[in-house]
């Protein structure tokens, strides 16, 4: 059983309970497990949201990394889907986004990226708390000298990710975009605060956005997907067509019709694999959910000779099962929702898609 990793990283209050030492040793420890197979100075990519503690975190993280050897590239305030994306795009041995996703401002986290940007399993996780507490970390080389790894801050990456959505759904959105298509973003004063709305200007779609504004203790306050019903009445009182609420680090969201109804992971679902079966795309006509998911989607599967496979909770492990049988669409009730035609994370992929859905059907 893990002692520090759960089902999504390490969460915890920050600096009483994820303190700077904590973190330091493991950042250590992961860049030693992620990074012993290369043979070459580890790259190492860190990206976070919007809480006061981000820094004091990404600070310890980083001098973990370098003490090694490791070198860093800080990529600031992002979306735990840009990371991933990132990680592959720059070839990067791994990646760390600091974030305590849904949670309140006071809690903060970890969770790790492999090379292929996809979050690390339970034995690569298993294998960092093992460094950490047998006593192998006091025995890692120690980098001196030129051999101290370097960091550098490269907050203009995000372009490459919104460049991403441009060549992907660019032309089609163009295509079938009416003038009278609305969406509400909801972005929880986290991770997607402005990423969120430069994507949707860049494609086209007009939107009007709330809670933006972070100042870095109203991540999630009464906002985003934890909180679903500000969305839902921003919909109504504005007229519009759609509705969107991202979590804190933008790798989940719920969505609201145009009557103010919530529409969970399950709901997205079966509308992404009606659409891509429609289109010949759905990979062995198949859809990957959790045994969390409502009975409503097997009635559906059912009712569209879709098949569906169903995995313990937890995105990874959606992820594993789709990797494992080469299937493309799968995700959580939650709202993470992974295309893996396009990137292997829970990813606001599936907003651009749906949205485009809901034009053509309109």
């Amino acid at each position: 059983m893990k002692k520090y990793f759960g089902t999504d990283g390490i969460r915890r209050i920050a600096n009483t309970e994820l303190t700077p030492e904590l973190v330091y040793k493991v950042a250590k420890a992961g860049a030693y497990v992620l990074g012993k197979h290369t043979d070459h100075r580890p790259l190492i990519l860190i990206g976070k949201d919007t809480r006061i503690s981000g820094s004091l975190i990404e600070s310890s993280m980083t001098a973990g990394f370098l003490s090694y050897g490791a070198n860093v590239i800080h990529l600031g305030v992002i979306p735990t889907p840009a990371v991933a994306y990132l990680t592959r795009k720059l070839n990067a041995d791994a990646s760390v986004v600091i974030s305590a996703s849904h949670n309140s401002y006071e809690y903060n986290g970890i969770k790790f990226f492999s090379n292929k940007g996809m979050k690390i399993d339970d034995a690569l996780e298993e294998e960092i708390e093992e460094v950490m507490d047998s006593g192998k970390i006091n025995e890692l080389e120690v980098a001196v000298g030129e051999k101290v790894g370097t960091d550098e801050y490269r907050e203009d990456l995000i372009e490459e990710y919104i460049k991403f959505f441009e060549e992907n759904f660019g032309d089609f959105i163009k295509d079938n975009i009416t003038n009278d298509f609305v969406v509400g973003i909801d972005t929880a004063n986290g991770a997607t605060y402005k990423v969120a709305e430069e994507i949707y200007k860049r494609l086209g779609i007009k939107y009007k956005i709330i809670n933006n504004t972070p100042n870095g203790i109203n991540i999630n306050k009464a906002c985003g997907s934890t909180h679903i019903e500000e969305i839902s009445k921003y919909v109504l009182d504005n007229k519009l067509n759609l509705g969107i609420a991202y979590d804190g680090d933008g790798d989940r969201c719920l969505t609201i019709d145009e009557l103010g109804n919530i529409m969970d992971g399950d709901i997205i679902l079966s509308i992404l694999s009606e659409y891509l079966k429609s289109q010949g795309k759905l990979k062995q006509n198949t859809l990957v959910v959790t045994v969390m998911s409502n009975l409503g989607v097997s009635k559906y599967a059912k009712e569209n000779n879709i098949d569906l496979k169903k995995t313990k909770v937890g995105d990874r492990y959606v992820l594993e099962e789709m990797l494992k049988n080469g299937y493309n669409l799968g995700g959580e009730q939650s709202g993470h929702v992974i295309l893996l035609d396009h990137n292997p994370t829970g990813d606001r992929n599936f907003d651009i898609s749906y949205a485009s859905y809901g034009i053509i059907k309109k």
